[in-house]
């Protein structure tokens, strides 16, 4: 299943050569589950593992970042589901991060069967830090109703069993801190959603995600402030983009920071230009930059 765990350098660990590695040593330092993730991530048919310290710390900020997010859904109603079926969705970004899980399964179930767990470890991270804690919980924050309590309690409770023989610790801690259970997690039910994807609500929060990544990336390029301000005026938006963008208005001022978004024509002057899709973003910088300078 796995091939030979050697020094950092890549060389055979030796008592000779002092380079050899104590894991209850890393347990100590970093956890016991960051280590274990760090061994699956590692794990590569026919490929040796490297003992690389800072990606075992990697993964502890990992089982972190987790931590946090448990804290921040108790924090705002959401805690353990019921169900093993997926909560009915009415909102885009619900049915997105449904969607989300529904792939993720998938995937874990077909890396578990070529006995890949580097490709189980690597689909539960990015699922996780990526699409749960960076996007999902960041696009709910202030429209927290009880459709969203439902859909988080159950994606997290999803998150939790399939992490569960990655991270075993971490994970039946936070599976009893959300709620009272009638058995430990390792008893659980592996998840299956009972659901399908939703290829109109993945495109239209994968558009979302775009276009605030691109208003943010552009920001960092000319050094104006993540916090900044600006308005938006936009070119050649067919009609499901114009239905996006008054769907996702608020989302936008808040993550993009787009106080406006406008179909009016730009005025004159220095802008960002953006395009997403058929469309293009104009973001007028008179008065947030030094025009001249840039």
């Amino acid at each position: 299943l796995h091939g030979l765990v050697r020094a950092a350098d890549g060389s055979k660990m030796s008592k000779s050569k002092g380079n050899t590695v104590d894991p209850l040593g890393l347990i100590d330092q970093y956890g016991a589950d960051a280590l274990r993730f760090f061994m699956a991530a590692m794990e590569s048919q026919g490929r040796d593992i490297k003992m690389d310290e800072k990606r075992v710390e990697g993964y502890r900020n990992f089982a972190t970042k987790l931590w946090n997010a448990s804290r921040f859904c108790q924090a705002n109603g959401i805690g353990a589901s019921n169900a093993v079926a997926a909560p009915a969705a009415s909102t885009a970004v619900n049915r997105w991060i449904i969607s989300e899980v529904v792939d993720t399964v998938a995937k874990l179930d077909k890396a578990f069967e070529e006995l890949r767990f580097d490709g189980m470890a690597d689909t539960i991270y990015h699922f996780v830090w990526g699409s749960f804690c960076d996007w999902y919980l960041e696009l709910i924050k202030g429209q927290i109703d009880e459709e969203t309590q439902a859909v988080a309690g159950w994606v997290l409770d999803q998150i939790l069993v399939m992490l569960h023989p990655f991270m075993p610790f971490i994970t039946e801690e936070l599976w009893h801190a959300l709620g009272d259970r009638p058995y430990d997690l390792i008893h659980a039910k592996w998840p299956a959603p009972a659901a399908t994807p939703d290829a109109e609500a993945s495109a239209e929060i994968e558009w979302l995600i775009k276009l605030v990544s691109e208003v943010r990336t552009a920001k960092n390029e000319l050094g104006i402030a993540p916090g900044a301000r600006l308005n938006a005026f936009v070119r050649d938006a067919n009609a499901k983009t114009a239905q996006r963008l008054t769907r996702q208005q608020a989302a936008l001022a808040r993550l993009a920071r787009l106080d406006k978004v406008s179909t009016d024509p730009a005025p004159d002057g220095g802008a960002i230009q953006l395009v997403v899709d058929e469309a293009t973003f104009v973001l007028p910088l008179a008065g947030v930059i030094d025009l001249d300078a840039e």
